[in-house]
């Protein structure tokens, strides 16, 4: 909990040493996020599992694997673990249409040995190599309501979310079991 603090807390930490900058021509925006850099750079869409095992399948796991940016400049596996949108979802929806391709991306990356963060990456724009026009890295939550019609409302998406809603059922609010939370919420505001 104190690293993810350390990271909302602090801004513009400078890259460290050895690492290289990327942030020529990145036109990202800050999150104000500790130990953010701009970064635009040519990478291949990879499925991380495959590069990490050899399991390979050919379309980067159909959306239900992570996906990762191989990094032309340094053969570096980076980690897109965030979109462009205000809540942190991921970026795998974003970058899978580009799957086995080159792409430049553009974001924010995080570089820090003290928080052992390295090669975290912030994707807010895509193209494939050779395309003039960027994507923007912002269909997760188009993407889920298309994936879950019956959670159709207003809200939050998590509020409405049938796998969100089932681990509720299950096992509380919490996550101590609904049994065992009642006493729990009966203690807290009653």
């Amino acid at each position: 909990m104190k690293h993810v603090l350390m990271m909302l807390a602090f801004t513009g930490m400078a890259l460290p040493a050895g690492a290289q900058d990327f942030s020529q021509g990145s036109e990202a925006k800050t999150w104000n996020l500790y130990a953010e850099q701009p970064a635009r750079f040519e990478a291949k869409v990879v499925d991380i599992l495959c590069e990490l095992t050899g399991d390979c399948p050919t379309d980067c796991g159909g959306g239900v694997r992570q996906l990762g940016l191989l990094r032309n400049a340094d053969n570096v596996l980076v980690y897109p673990n965030k979109n462009a949108q205000a809540a942190f979802s991921g970026a795998a929806v974003d970058i899978l249409p580009f799957c086995g391709k080159q792409v430049e991306v553009d974001g924010l990356l995080i570089e820090d040995p003290d928080l052992k963060a390295t090669n975290i990456y912030l994707v807010q724009k895509i193209r494939a190599l050779g395309d003039a026009e960027w994507t923007a890295a912002n269909r997760w939550t188009d993407v889920w309501a298309e994936n879950h019609p019956e959670a159709d409302g207003k809200g939050p998406w998590f509020r409405r979310d049938p796998r969100v809603n089932a681990e509720i059922a299950a096992h509380g609010y919490t996550g101590i079991g609904v049994e065992e939370e009642q006493q729990f919420i009966k203690e807290l505001f009653e």
